[in-house]
C-alpha cells in the first residue's frame, strides 16, 4: 500500500471551508465527515482533514497558529498547465479567498498562491514534467545541494 498523506487544517468555519473548496472544485469524503470535521480528497493518496478548531486543539497540547497573522506552512498542490494555476487561483479569490504572492515564473515551474478564508496559504504550481534542464538549468542561485 502507498503511504498515505493527511495534512490537517484548524478551520473557524467548517462549512464555509467546503464550499470554498468546493468552488475549487475538490471533494469530500462523506464516511470521515461530521460535525468536526472533513477530509477533502487531493488524490488517492492525500487528503486534506478540515478540522473545527476545537476540535483540532483536541490533537495538541500546543497553541494553535493564528493562520491570519503568522504562516505555520505553505500547502503547495500541482495542477496540468499554467493555465490551470491561472483558473485555480481565480476560482480561489472568487470564492472567498485573498491574493498572497504574485506570480512567480521561473520557465520550468509556475506557480501563484492563495489564501482561504481561514488564512492558510496555498500554493498552485505547475512543473515542466522536462524538469530544470528544459529551460536551461535551475533558478538563480540555486545549485540544488544542501548547505
Amino acid at each position: 500500500m502507498a503511504t498515505q498523506i493527511y495534512l490537517n487544517l484548524p478551520v473557524k468555519d467548517l462549512k464555509r471551508s467546503v464550499d470554498f473548496f468546493t468552488a475549487l472544485g475538490f471533494s469530500f469524503n462523506p464516511d470521515y465527515t461530521d460535525e468536526n470535521a472533513t477530509c477533502m480528497i487531493i488524490n488517492d493518496n492525500a487528503f486534506v482533514m478540515l478540522l473545527v478548531e476545537g476540535f483540532f486543539k483536541t490533537f495538541t497540547s500546543r497553541d494553535v497558529a493564528d493562520a491570519t497573522t503568522s504562516t505555520e506552512a505553505i500547502t503547495a498542490f500541482s495542477v496540468d498547465s499554467k493555465e490551470a494555476v491561472d483558473e485555480t487561483v481565480r476560482k480561489a479569490l472568487a470564492a472567498g479567498g485573498t491574493p498572497s504572492q504574485e506570480v512567480q515564473d521561473y520557465g520550468f515551474m509556475y506557480n501563484h498562491s492563495f489564501q482561504d478564508p481561514d488564512g492558510h496559504l496555498w500554493e498552485v504550481m505547475w512543473m515542466d514534467p522536462a524538469g530544470p534542464s528544459a529551460e536551461g538549468g535551475a533558478p538563480a542561485g540555486s545549485d540544488g545541494q544542501l548547505t
